[in-house]
């Protein structure tokens, strides 16, 4: 697709998409034009530190930590809504408007976390499509990387061109990763009764499981994917009025719940796959390296090739995503972005520093994922603080039950990480 096609393609969705505001079209398929943000920012969930985490989870504690994917996933539902709404009813992203209604050193103070968060999660990302692709295609890491790195930079540029086909492509990876856990499903054995136990029963078994419980909503609320939703729907089709915004604002809800439905149930499968493969015999099973050399003799190789084609599709699509999200970050909170190629190289710095210190590149994903944590309430706070404001909002302010619900569920984060450092420092 050349990048003519690729722009006539982005300016004929927004066409139709006109057409529906203006209420001349109609139809089954009409739903599909709005789809693509949460798409996008669905990747995100779904991206290789949730198969760290649920990998974990799933071998050292079977299904009791179920729960913990359900709530995660039902709050960032909530936060990807409401960043989705900020770019849609103001035509601003959230750290343009962190920049122009927050004090300067704030300002800076929160650029820097983001940034930190940027890497951590291009750390997970990057370093998860590389080892699915140098294991199944039997290749040294650092090779497996420098392939990722070359692959996502393409889809990047290609993704410039227009943001139908950055939809398109990440919207494809999502359909691989989907298929290949339904696939697990059938391939392991899973107790689905002690499932449905795990997902309604809330339980913290010991100090390590919390750990585990904190890097699954690092892994599954995505701090870049706040930022990012908000600079997706700022700009794909600009509301004209508030009958437009209502519209849009519907539109993008249910695209949101429908997109984060499938990264909840990715997750879910993801951690009941690994509860029914290792949990019986193989509870030290803690890297993806040895779940797919375990997989193999236990399930079959198809079952190892079906988890490595998952990872690889997840890595590369999340990294793209998350360089895409460093630069929405960077131009909000800075108002400059760099080259794409520039943006790739620094958040790659992380990945091959851990590979040339020797670390377990698993274990460096939960840990990526427990930074991620931290970082998370600086855009739920900001999110809150401005999705309240009917000075920003107008009358698509938060209702007051939103407004509680949001806060809570922030609260709920700044606790299991405060208990999660007091356990660190002893």
């Amino acid at each position: 697709m050349d990048a003519e096609t690729q722009s006539r393609l982005s300016k004929r969705t927004e066409a139709e998409i006109r057409a529906v505001l203006a209420g001349r079209r109609h139809g089954f398929a009409t739903p599909l034009l709005f789809a693509g943000p949460a798409v996008i920012a669905s990747i995100a969930y779904m991206d290789p530190g949730n198969f760290a985490t649920n990998i974990q989870a799933g071998a050292r504690y079977n299904y009791q930590l179920l729960w913990v994917v359900v709530l995660a996933n039902l709050t960032a539902m909530l936060f990807q809504g409401l960043s989705a709404k900020l770019g849609l009813v103001t035509g601003r992203n959230l750290a343009e408007l962190c920049r122009t209604h927050l004090p300067r050193p704030l300002v800076y103070l929160m650029w820097a976390v983001s940034e930190v968060a940027a890497m951590a999660t291009d750390l997970a990302e990057f370093l998860g499509g590389a080892v699915g692709l140098s294991l199944l295609c039997h290749l040294p890491l650092p090779t497996g990387m420098g392939l990722t790195a070359v692959v996502t930079y393409l889809m990047l540029v290609l993704g410039g061109r227009g943001f139908r086909t950055m939809e398109l492509m990440i919207g494809l990876l999502v359909v691989v990763i989907a298929i290949c856990y339904v696939a697990e499903l059938f391939i392991t054995p899973v107790s689905w009764a002690e499932a449905a136990n795990g997902i309604v029963l809330p339980r913290l078994p010991d100090s390590e499981a919390l750990t585990i419980a904190v890097g699954i909503i690092g892994a599954t609320v995505m701090p870049h994917a706040l930022y990012l939703h908000s600079s997706l729907t700022q700009h794909r089709v600009r509301p004209r009025n508030d009958e437009e915004r209502s519209v849009l604002l519907r539109f993008s809800n249910r695209e949101v719940l429908a997109a984060l439905s499938v990264a909840g149930l990715v997750n879910m499968a993801m951690l009941m796959t690994a509860a029914g493969a290792f949990h019986a015999g193989h509870q030290d099973v803690a890297d993806i390296g040895t779940a797919y050399h375990t997989l193999s003799p236990l399930l079959g190789p198809a079952a190892a090739g079906v988890f490595l084609v998952s990872l690889m599709a997840s890595g590369i699509s999340s990294s793209t995503v998350g360089t895409m999200a460093g630069q929405a970050i960077m131009q909000g909170f800075a108002g400059f972005t760099i080259p794409l190629w520039l943006r790739r190289m620094i958040t790659m710095v992380p990945a091959f520093a851990v590979v040339a210190m020797g670390m377990d590149a698993t274990q460096a994903l939960v840990i990526s994922q427990v930074v991620l944590s931290f970082a998370l309430p600086v855009p739920m706070l900001a999110l809150v603080m401005f999705t309240r404001r009917r000075d920003i909002m107008g009358r698509f302010a938060n209702s007051l039950t939103m407004n509680i619900v949001a806060i809570v569920c922030t609260m709920v984060i700044l606790t299991l990480n405060g208990v999660l450092l007091v356990q660190t420092l002893g």
